[in-house]
């Protein structure tokens, strides 16, 4: 059913599955997207902010929206900001899935949201008229509960008798995409065969309230994401590809990451937890702090976490609309006291931007580009047997463990993305690390590496080498 977050189309039809709070909407999606994307608990509210991905029946995709779970309450966090995704969601869609708990009956919030359903699929009666809203009863887990969607009750929402279905355990799923097939098959906007495309994926990471979800807003260009000062509003990854100068960016916004004992509940867990598996599927990760606050351990340990597992880095100190300074001269002061604290992130680039109000927002898809290029980069081995001749020249090699002095026999990329090199050294001898920093440095002086960790690896030549059968 399910396709990979490289494929794109703007022009595909759109299905948004809307519902009150723990109908099963998310375990809805990740069933027909076959996939765990979005997060699903008991926990109501669990989803705030719009998933959207690319989902494929019969060949032909089309894009899924899931929302976060509505209660028209006051009193719950976010509310208000729930029920914008959501009616952001119902504009752009061409079908509403309707999803109701079967086990549960209809409520007077399911009332509330036929109501607004059918005044929004109204309100934007020009551009879509016939705008289908299909009423789904999940939980159906046994045919016990089948007999109970042609209960009276549910007349009241004026939409038929609900489709029976179970996200837990795939019962009528195909009958529900081969409803959706058809009715997105009388739209102006049809499902098709749409070709996967290259495509460099971006991380925003960082602490909680460091401005990620309003950087990863300003980048795509649209109202994606909840920003709100409240912690961990973000819960879980969201991401949208965004096409600049012919190329493709996926930006992954990302829950905010704190220490373990400040981590508060389950969902934060499983957040923090998600946040941290998008790192190993990331080319580059933008690293955001904020200006306003000193660099924490928490950023630190962050920061050798990308190191550690070789991802591309730019640092972004955000909020710089709020500097006391806006001068080179206390830019590069700042500049200078962000590398000293993150030593091992000293490839990395800072760029000083405000998501607030879009300062300098823009100098970060260059930075993007051409991190992604340095990260592709690979050098040709006669070069880099000249290059290692000249530096070995200019500097010995230091030795390391023994009392034999060093000698470097070669240098070889073993691969890229990241740059990966391999130093060959005669055989009992050994080089010490401090040398083969410099060599790392030297490389990247001489062929840059833009923004990307190099990877070192040392080797000894064998004192026996089998010749060769002719």
């Amino acid at each position: 059913m399910a396709t990979p977050a490289t494929i794109t189309d703007h022009n595909l039809p759109s299905v948004a599955l809307v519902g009150r709070v723990n109908v099963g909407k998310s375990s809805l999606f990740n069933r027909i997207m076959e996939q765990r994307h979005a997060l699903v608990s008991d926990i109501p509210g669990t989803t705030r902010t719009r998933n959207i991905g690319i989902a494929n029946w019969r060949g032909k995709h089309f894009r899924l929206i899931d929302t976060g779970g509505l209660t028209f309450s006051e009193d719950v966090p976010l509310e208000d900001d729930i029920i914008h995704q959501t009616e952001i969601a119902v504009t752009e869609a061409d079908m509403v899935i309707f999803v109701v708990d079967i086990q549960s009956g209809l409520l007077p919030q399911e009332k509330e949201l036929a109501k607004r359903l059918f005044k929004m699929s109204a309100s934007s009666g020009k551009k879509n008229p016939d705008k289908p809203i299909l009423l789904v009863a999940n939980k159906a887990d046994n045919l016990s509960w089948h007999a109970a969607v042609h209960e009276k009750e549910w007349r009241a929402l004026a939409l038929g008798a609900p489709l029976p279905i179970s996200a837990a355990n795939g019962g009528g799923i195909g009958d529900l995409l081969d409803v959706i097939y058809k009715k997105l098959a009388t739209t102006k906007r049809r499902p098709k065969k749409v070709a996967a495309v290259d495509l460099i994926k971006v991380s925003i990471m960082g602490r909680p309230n460091v401005g990620k979800s309003s950087l990863f807003n300003k980048l795509i260009g649209e109202d994606r994401v909840i920003v709100s000062p409240l912690p961990h509003t973000t819960r879980e990854p969201h991401d949208t590809l965004v096409e600049v100068n012919g190329g493709h960016i996926l930006f992954i916004d990302t829950a905010g990451i704190r220490r373990k004992v400040k981590v508060s509940g389950e969902l934060e867990k499983i957040g923090i937890g998600k946040s941290i598996a998008t790192v190993n599927k990331s080319d580059i990760v933008l690293l955001v702090l904020d200006s306003t606050e000193p660099i924490t351990d928490q950023d630190q340990q962050l920061a050798g976490l990308l190191r550690e597992h070789t991802r591309s880095v730019i640092i972004v100190v955000n909020k710089w609309d709020k500097a006391e300074d806006n001068s080179d001269e206390f830019r590069n002061q700042v500049k200078t006291d962000v590398l000293n604290a993150f030593p091992h992130l000293s490839f990395a680039p800072v760029v000083f931007v405000s998501a607030l109000d879009g300062y300098r927002v823009h100098q970060i898809f260059p930075l993007i580009k051409q991190a992604w290029e340095a990260r592709q980069q690979v050098i040709d081995e006669a070069a880099l047997k000249d290059f290692l001749k000249r530096v070995t020249k200019k500097h010995l090699p230091t030795r390391g463990r023994g009392v034999r002095h060093p000698r470097l026999l070669a240098l070889t990329q073993l691969g890229y993305n990241p740059p990966m090199f391999e130093i060959t050294v005669k055989a009992n001898t050994s080089v010490h690390l401090s040398y083969v920093h410099f060599i790392e440095n030297q490389l990247r002086r001489e062929f840059g590496f833009f923004a990307s960790p190099i990877v070192m690896k040392l080797s000894k030549m064998k004192r026996h080498t089998a010749q060769p059968k002719v």
